[in-house]
């Protein structure tokens, strides 16, 4: 299967994504079980990554990550709002968590 464990960690955020928007818009059993298989594959990517990583390295990005990804989406297809403030408290996540990635691939 997939040998990169970060590929493996933002294949689990896009699944996360999937699965946190479904709890709000799943309306059908149909989709309810398309959120819950999201919900077991995110689990599963990022338990077999955090394998490879150190695992608080790889909780940070796979929980950072997601949270941007959720925010956008929402933004994005569901017409959430979005302040300058939160879009600048975005962009200091996302700032974290490179730094944390980077400081993770300089230990390796």
């Amino acid at each position: 299967m997939l040998k990169n464990p970060w590929l493996k960690i933002i294949l689990a955020i896009g699944f996360e994504d999937g699965w946190v928007v479904g709890i709000k818009h799943a309306h059908t059993p149909l989709m309810w079980v398309a959120t819950l298989i999201a919900l077991g594959l995110s689990m599963l990517l990022f338990l077999t990554a955090s394998e490879q990583l150190p695992v608080g390295t790889a909780y940070a990005v796979f929980v950072g990550l997601g949270t941007v990804a959720t925010v956008v989406t929402g933004w994005v297809a569901f017409g959430d709002g979005m302040t300058i403030a939160e879009l600048v408290f975005l962009v200091i996540l996302l700032g974290g968590i490179i730094g944390l990635k980077l400081l993770a691939e300089e230990k390796a």
